[in-house]
């Protein structure tokens, strides 16, 4: 009797997709069409605010015909068509430049990130997720996030009695530099001041931008005393060295306003004047702040008040 013969059949995985620059794309990180995607594929894809370009953006601050990307099937080269207000990658301006995959583009206000790779539709998906959380042209979180962050920790240091302190900033003369100096440099002021407060705060603190030039942190575990000195290194660290945009120099400083949880639990946050029975109510915390903030600028602004 024929003994049975058992065959194997070895199942290899598909090989990964080849990358092709046709599948590249600009997602819109911070402008009026937040989210929106732009397919590359084609030759050549202009960019400016006439009606006749490939894409469109109705700023002032944008020429008619602003830019154009061109792909050649291998690589994506980005171009500046001789614009007033030029062109930047990665913050810096560029007559022509090679995109790589995670590249910010900037024209006029509006900024675009650049994805390409083996699968752009998976990375476009993870940077809408990411829009949710970040402010686009910050970078740091933005204000709904910073709510849903900030309610978990009040709740948090409630129950178990823990310090937590908060602290609105606001950038003062902010419009007078818009007037002066431009929309664009006031953009790279916004840009830049938060990323020198991040450099100085702590990985667990969470910083956003709250609206317009006004940011907010809230600082776990953190007493008031403390709380105010560093408010104090960050009003120190943006005054003490100007902004610099096209080549010049603008002097900034800030305003701040601290408040504590144990002031918004003797203020009655809602409960019996045990912390633990306290309601959570972020925006009742944040006024406490924000009113110290208008007091920094009705004393003079570019100073702390906490009291």
């Amino acid at each position: 009797m024929a003994k049975d013969n058992t065959v194997i059949t070895v199942i290899r995985p598909m090989p990964p997709k080849a990358s092709s620059s046709r599948d590249a794309c600009l997602v819109v990180i911070n402008g009026v069409d937040l989210g929106k995607k732009y397919n590359l594929s084609q030759d050549s894809t202009v960019v400016g605010r006439s009606s006749k370009v490939d894409i469109q953006i109705d700023e002032d601050a944008i020429s008619r015909n602003h830019a154009v990307i061109e792909n050649d099937g291998e690589e994506i080269l980005i171009r500046d068509l001789k614009s007033t207000n030029g062109t930047y990658v990665n913050d810096r301006p560029i007559e022509e430049r090679t995109l790589r995959d995670g590249d910010q583009v900037k024209i006029g206000r509006t900024i675009f990130k650049f994805l390409s790779g083996s699968n752009v539709e998976a990375s476009y998906h993870d940077e809408i997720y990411r829009l949710t959380t970040t402010d686009g042209l910050t970078q740091v979180y933005n204000k709904r996030f910073f709510l849903q962050e900030m309610e978990r920790e009040m709740s948090r240091c409630l129950r178990y009695q823990r310090d937590l302190s908060l602290i609105m900033l606001d950038i003062d003369h902010f419009k007078p530099v818009n007037d002066t100096y431009g929309h664009l440099a006031g953009d790279h002021i916004l840009k830049q001041c938060a990323q020198r407060i991040v450099a100085s705060i702590r990985r667990d603190d969470i910083f956003a931008r709250y609206g317009g030039e006004e940011f907010i942190l809230l600082l776990p575990e953190i007493e008031r005393e403390h709380a105010v000195k560093t408010a104090e290194k960050i009003r120190t660290t943006i005054e003490n060295e100007p902004f610099t945009f096209d080549n010049v120099d603008i002097p900034i400083t800030l305003s701040l306003g601290v408040a504590d949880i144990a002031e918004y639990v003797e203020r009655g946050g809602g409960g019996d004047g045990d912390p633990a029975s306290q309601e959570v109510n972020p925006f009742a915390f944040i006024k406490l702040a924000d009113d110290r903030l208008y007091q920094a600028k009705e004393q003079g602004r570019n100073r702390v008040v906490w009291q």
